[in-house]
């Protein structure tokens, strides 16, 4: 609320035990209508646990150098300058090793 004299921002005080609302200008008012907060909480939701891992990246067929499989998972990444390919890394479906292939 602002004060109607000055525009000044009106602040709540207490006076022989009434609240009204007062500007540093003079103007005071007695009816002071505070508005009342109120905090409302929702109950979190459950997080589902999941136990087997699942792989977000698609898979191809190549050969890990580990166990032999022929199915393995792929993704790339910039590593070196921006003329420069793509390093494509690999990941065993199988035994999980992660290798990189820099063709």
């Amino acid at each position: 609320m602002f004060c109607p004299k000055c525009g000044s921002i009106l602040f709540p005080k207490t006076i022989k035990g009434k609240k009204i609302i007062k500007c540093s200008c003079g103007y005071t008012d007695k009816k002071l209508d505070i508005p009342k907060i109120t905090e409302t909480t929702r109950q979190k939701e459950e997080v589902a646990v999941v136990d087997k891992e699942v792989e977000p990246y698609p898979l191809a067929d190549a050969e890990c150098p580990k166990c032999k499989h022929g199915k393995a998972y792929f993704w790339t990444v910039q590593t070196r300058a921006s003329d420069e390919p793509e390093t494509k890394f690999f990941k065993c479906e199988k035994c999980k090793h992660v290798w990189r292939d820099y063709n």
